[in-house]
């Protein structure tokens, strides 16, 4: 029988990691939590601590320094049942009741099904932007930073947004290119076949990394429109939002020489190149500017 794992990567998360915890143990579905603490400073984990002594589902892992979300992913990994499914879960969501039950049926009832992802919510009942996607090519990103996805309507092939949170919800489970990270059901067996998280990026898109490999070995993604996830975006990362942009950025070159570089004429990935780090370079002034204390840190801690 198949069992499952979930796995939460904590940086300074407070009261959310506890209640997200929590909320994972009383589900019972889950036969280990892993918590990855990435060197919080907040005393997120104390309770938790805590909690594992007399809970013995629970088991939790302190790294010094924060090694960044892909590494903290793989080390939770090490420490399930090398047949577990594995949910990772930020701890800054909140799952509704029958939303991980949907989830793991999806998942078991077809083989071929490597990912799971929900519906990911704001707090105010929107759709958030992420939790569907299709992968952002170079040319995809080009038609989203210039504008042009205004063109859709016309010629929906060409100009269509890899964001997909504005397009009416499907009625049933759908296939999708790309899930959000925040939330992802995944099954063991695909992780055998194509390997863990890529660990070359330190936060952001390494869960558009897992998407494509996934892809290109033939295994499917699939999005739970009645499985609802609320996620509050941004609590692990609001204190340092610049250090957050810049890995983000980074990620995405990352991900675009290792999977487009070949693909994609030359001038064209400059351009998005430049695209990729004008935005930043736009950003980081804006954070500068807001924050006239001090500089924000870029490097790792």
């Amino acid at each position: 029988m198949e069992k499952l794992s979930v796995i939460i990567v904590n940086y300074n998360a407070g009261s959310f990691l506890l209640d997200t915890v929590n909320t994972v143990l009383d589900l019972g579905t889950a036969a280990k939590v892993i918590v990855v603490d990435n060197g919080s400073v907040d005393h997120s984990m104390d309770k938790l601590d805590h909690l594992a002594v007399s809970q013995p589902r629970l088991t939790c892992i302190h790294n010094k320094t924060n090694v960044g979300f892909a590494k903290a992913c793989n080390m939770g990994i090490s420490f399930t049942d090398e047949n577990d499914d594995l949910l990772f879960l930020n701890p800054d969501c909140v799952m509704k009741a029958d939303a991980l039950d949907k989830m793991l049926t999806c998942l078991r009832s077809n083989p071929q099904t490597a990912m799971v992802g929900p519906l990911l919510m704001n707090n105010n009942g929107t759709e958030q932007a992420g939790g569907r996607r299709s992968i952002p090519t170079p040319w995809r990103s080009f038609v989203r930073v210039f504008g042009l996805s205004k063109l859709s309507e016309r010629y929906p092939k060409l100009f269509s947004d890899f964001l997909l949170h504005q397009q009416p919800l499907p009625d049933d489970i759908a296939e999708v290119e790309a899930i959000s990270g925040s939330c992802m059901l995944v099954r063991r067996a695909a992780i055998r076949d194509i390997g863990v998280l890529d660990e070359g990026y330190f936060m952001h898109c390494e869960d558009l990394d897992w998407c494509m490999r996934f892809r290109r070995a033939k295994w499917k993604i699939m999005f739970v429109p009645d499985a609802s996830v609320v996620h509050y975006r941004g609590v692990c990362s609001e204190s340092r939002p610049l250090f957050v942009e810049w890995h983000k950025h980074k990620g995405m070159m990352r991900f675009y020489r290792k999977f487009f570089r070949y693909q994609y004429p030359g001038v064209l990935m400059w351009i998005v190149a430049l695209a990729v780090w004008f935005r930043f370079g736009t950003l980081a002034i804006w954070h500068l500017c807001a924050n006239k204390k001090g500089l924000i840190s870029i490097g790792n801690e």
